[in-house]
């Protein structure tokens, strides 16, 4: 008996001794495998990260400490008291860690780059979403012991409460998912919705995002919008027609009026050529006719540029054509005739006129009865003064301002040179009744004073020699235009050819001026 004792002793103080050295060699593994499984998920973060280009961040940090702690202590039995929430921290960032690979190998890889198909931010929104709720579930189910039927069984006055406010979180997620099915609307549409138009710039699980052309932000919650009545401006195509409404005096011609407005529409940047602008008569005011300008664009957010630039050109053609804008009270009118333009238009008319070849001929006193027979004209910024390929039958003199020459190549509109106050231009279509040659467009607001057939037919019959000098001028033109110098045909030659010509043209110029 005694030496069973003895035995039964000696087994007991070496299971011991096995039992101090286990546990002695359990906290040196997890000492040693705590830092070293830090270090390898690190650097396998660090991969992911720089040559997969997976977005991770400090969340990734912190799973990565958690796992390196609760893995090996859960290998090697270590019975903490804090063991099962540091399982269910890990777990939940694992999840995130998870939400990370889904973004960038399925959203960015797969769908983006592969099949150039970009996913909706709502539905990746939407995979977190259940990523996040699905893990809740199994941490609270397996680490807690807490199942569905038990949490839905919660105290009747929490459930209560989260079932009010999750009505309408779940009424946005549910319309926001029809939203993205029928796809009324994608990312960069111009909406028109509750009177306001406004860019779509973001679809979430919550509510879209749009912004203005004052770049104001508005949130419409997905079951309001869902629910309203949303004018898609960029569909079926990006190309859509606005209006543009004004009152113009009843005295007008509405043909001229309509004329007029049709051609500010089109000189107006940013307005579509095809369709043209049309213009309507919409009803007979107590002071006014109002009318209606459609106009096709392609893009929203020049909207109020477009209709700054089509009111601005709308302003100088009126004051060309001496229409008013109505005025809604009575307006007394006090003028003084022969006053209405400085004198210093005239003045700086006539030193120009003087300058140039075609009236060098012409006595001051012939000048004075020129002028007045022309007219005053203001244009603005943008503004096309004559058109390349339409016929004319006059003549400017670039009082003020500057201007741009462009000529049409290959139906593409290439800028040639520039006019600077002192030139004139339009004086051949003015003489001989050929299309103009060239588009002239104001760089800036620019006074001019236009002449035309009537004006110069009778400066010509008043004084014969203007015939002869036009002539001689022409000539002189035609001849540097065909290369045709003396140098090159000898004196005799060229004398002869310009006669031709000079004969030429004053034939062209008494038919044209019936003189």
């Amino acid at each position: 008996m005694a030496q069973n004792l003895v035995s039964a002793r000696r087994i007991w103080d070496t299971a011991g001794m096995w039992a101090e050295l286990n546990w002695v060699t359990r906290d040196v593994l997890l000492a040693l495998s705590v830092p070293g499984l830090y270090c390898l998920l690190l650097l396998f973060g660090r991969r992911l990260k720089r040559h997969h280009g997976v977005r991770l961040g400090w969340a990734y940090q912190l799973f990565a400490v958690c796992f390196a702690l609760y893995a090996p202590a859960l290998i090697l039995e270590f019975n903490w008291p804090f063991i099962r929430h540091l399982g269910a921290l890990t777990v939940l960032l694992g999840a995130l860690f998870l939400i990370a690979l889904v973004d960038r190998y399925i959203w960015d890889l797969y769908f983006l780059q592969r099949h150039h198909v970009k996913v909706p931010k709502f539905l990746s929104e939407l995979a977190r979403l259940i990523i996040l709720v699905v893990t809740l579930f199994l941490v609270l189910d397996v680490g807690y012991d807490q199942t569905l039927k038990g949490l839905l069984l919660a105290p009747g006055i929490l459930a209560v409460v989260l079932g009010i406010a999750m009505q309408d979180l779940m009424g946005n997620i549910i319309a926001g998912v029809a939203l993205q099915i029928g796809k009324p609307f994608v990312h960069g549409d111009w909406l028109h919705v509750n009177n306001t138009y406004a860019e779509v710039i973001e679809v979430n699980w919550r509510s879209t995002r749009l912004r203005t052309v004052d770049a104001i932000s508005i949130e419409i919650p997905n079951r309001d919008l869902a629910k309203a009545t949303v004018t898609n401006l960029n569909q079926p195509t990006r190309r859509h027609a606005m209006r543009l409404a004004l009152n113009v005096d009843d005295s007008a011609p509405p043909t001229e009026v309509k004329d007029i407005l049709r051609q500010a529409a089109a000189s107006a940047a940013g307005v579509a050529s095809d369709p043209p602008p049309k213009v309507f008569l919409k009803h007979f005011g107590d002071f006014a006719i109002e009318y209606e300008i459609q106009f096709w664009m392609d893009d929203h957010a020049l909207y109020n540029d477009i209709c700054d630039a089509i009111r601005t050109n709308i302003w100088y053609s009126f004051r060309r054509q001496g229409l008013r804008f109505p005025h809604p009270v009575q307006t007394v009118w006090l003028e003084r005739l022969g006053r209405e333009k400085p004198a210093e238009v005239p003045r700086a008319a006539r030193a120009i006129l003087r300058q140039q070849p075609l009236f060098s001929c012409l006595t001051e006193e012939q000048l004075d009865q020129l002028l007045p027979r022309g007219r005053v004209a203001h244009f603005g910024a943008g503004e096309t003064i004559i058109h390349q390929g339409r016929g004319g039958d006059s003549m400017f003199i670039l009082v003020k301002g500057e201007t741009q020459v462009l000529v049409e190549r290959n139906r593409t509109m290439m800028p040639v040179a520039s006019l600077q106050a002192g030139d004139c231009f339009g004086e051949m279509s003015l003489l001989t009744g050929e299309p103009r040659s060239a588009t002239i467009k104001a760089q800036s607001d620019c006074e001019v004073v236009e002449i035309d057939k009537a004006g110069l037919t009778t400066s010509l019959r008043e004084n014969p020699q203007l015939l002869h000098q036009l002539s001689e001028l022409l000539a002189r033109r035609q001849m540097a235009t065909e290369g045709m110098l003396a140098a090159n045909l000898g004196t005799a030659a060229a004398a002869a050819r310009q006669s031709e010509y000079q004969t030429t043209f004053t034939t062209k110029l008494q038919a044209f001026f019936k003189l």
